[in-house]
């Protein structure tokens, strides 16, 4: 028994150092992310984006959408983002094999037909069946391709192939692009200094669930009336206005959204474009071009607009938010062991020394360290080998942190962009990060064990079918014909 008691001890002691840890680093990146975020604001406060939009000298943009079943919502989408304010720019929407009516939706919307196109496959890629152009002069910035299906990354492949521009913004077709999306994404790459290149650009992913959407523009923000939404709207602000902030500015951020990010095309080529054989691949592609600017020792940033820019549909029920958490868990496995030649390898710098140790133990392996501790904690529990008081007061201490790091990315959200004008959307806010730690913690942390269970199972990379109900639709009790990719 006392050689139980010591192991349980030292067990004991992991978890502390491990969880202090974290804390640590949870404060670290808050304090520092409310400095870089202060100074971006007063840097942009006078910039006039009106002479950039309209400037013929502006760089050119190629946004990317992939879609895959998206007949629901695929003629808002579209209309989005044509409604983009920008001179230099094309929109390049990708069929990846739909088996809907997608295509044939935005053949009729648009006007389109097929025209004779030379696909330079700078990038591997499966099969371009067709590309089209509208007849119609006024959606002269739409190109349409209709390819075989061979998944997201592979079609994000295809528009790069096709794409005429100098930079590429890659975008999930159902998110909603503020007006001025464009002009701040491209805005860093206009600015480099001192030969240091900005080889990608992340912005702020926010929660379209309840806001009204009109003619494919954000009409009026909403905080999400259903649980679910609600809670990943919080999940976003502290992973985005907190975590990636300070990542960010340290210029060490590993991921950029594949909901909206913008890449120098030139790189990306270089980089062989996204890769297929991970579910993953917004972060591998991040990860393999710092990479590569590390292995050939040329100065670099990756950029992050703390702005409001971009707008999506949340999982709006458990099936499809596990299953969005199981693939996030598998993609970051993926990424993390393509990769493992940089962990703790000073030849990469702090990508190798700092954010690639952190994502792995911090990111990668802190569920499954949460869930062991429950099961531990549970056989202690039924030994008799546990101290109630310390225990009582840790878990304590920890729900309160977590409370209050919570209310301070409520605090930077409201004294900064403050999308939600309604106190009582606030008040709601604050009262949901009080149900996290009991309700929406515990299930992303078993999805995200799941994930390494698939992992470990099965070596397949798929992403799951995930349904969508629509903008400005309330989600029915028996959801959508669920769309795979």
């Amino acid at each position: 028994m006392n050689w139980t008691n010591l192991i349980f001890d030292y067990f004991t002691y992991a978890i502390f150092t491990y969880s202090v840890t974290l804390l640590l680093f949870y404060i670290f990146i808050a304090v520092y992310s409310v400095g870089e975020t202060r100074r971006y604001l007063h840097k942009n406060n006078y910039t006039d984006y009106r002479l950039l939009a309209s400037s013929v000298h502006s760089p050119s943009i190629s946004i990317i959408a992939p879609a895959y079943n998206e007949g629901v919502t695929i003629i808002e989408n579209v209309r989005s983002l044509l409604s983009i304010y920008y001179t230099n720019l094309e929109v390049i929407i990708v069929n990846d094999g739909s088996k809907d009516d997608t295509l044939q939706k935005m053949i009729d919307a648009y006007q389109l037909e097929k025209i004779d196109f030379l696909v330079s496959y700078q990038v591997k890629t499966k099969e371009v069946r067709g590309i089209y152009k509208s007849k119609n002069p006024v959606f002269n910035k739409l190109v349409v391709v209709d390819k075989m299906n061979g998944g997201k990354a592979d079609a994000l492949n295809v528009g790069v192939n096709v794409s005429a521009n100098d930079y590429i913004v890659c975008i999930d077709v159902d998110c909603i692009l503020e007006q001025d999306a464009i002009l701040k994404m491209v805005k860093p790459f206009m600015e480099e200094t001192d030969g240091v290149k900005v080889i990608a650009s992340g912005g702020v992913i926010r929660i379209a669930n309840s806001c009204d959407i009109k003619h494919g523009k954000l009409d009026k923000v909403r905080l999400p009336r259903q649980y679910l939404p609600r809670m990943q709207s919080l999940e976003y602000i502290r992973a985005f206005i907190l975590g990636r902030m300070a990542w960010a500015r340290l210029n060490g951020l590993l991921l950029i959204s594949g909901a909206f990010g913008a890449f120098d095309k030139e790189l990306v080529i270089k980089c062989n474009g996204y890769n297929t054989n991970t579910v993953g691949e917004d972060m591998e592609l991040v990860v393999r071009m710092r990479r590569y600017m590390e292995e050939k020792k040329l100065p670099y940033r990756v950029n992050y607009i703390p702005d409001p820019l971009c707008w999506t549909e949340v999982p709006y029920n458990y099936t499809i938010l596990g299953r969005q958490r199981n693939r996030w868990t598998r993609g970051t496995i993926e990424t993390l062991s393509i990769h493992k030649k940089m962990f703790l390898n000073p030849r990469y710098g702090l990508l190798g020394m700092l954010s690639y140790p952190y994502w792995f133990f911090f990111e990668m392996l802190a569920p499954v360290i949460e869930f062991i501790g429950f099961i531990a904690f549970v056989f202690m529990a039924v030994m008799g080998i546990i101290d109630w008081e310390m225990f009582f007061s840790f878990f304590v201490f920890i729900i309160c942190f977590g409370y209050l790091y919570s209310a301070f990315s409520i605090y930077m959200e409201v004294t900064t962009y403050n999308q939600y004008k309604r106190k009582t959307e606030i008040a709601r806010l604050f009262l949901a990060a009080l149900t996290e730690p009991f309700i929406f913690h515990p299930f992303v942390i078993w999805s995200a064990i799941k994930g390494f269970m698939d992992k470990i199972k099965s070596d397949k990379h798929e992403w799951g079918d995930m349904a969508r109900a629509g903008f400005n639709t309330t989600p029915a009790a028996t959801p959508p014909k669920p769309k795979a990719s």
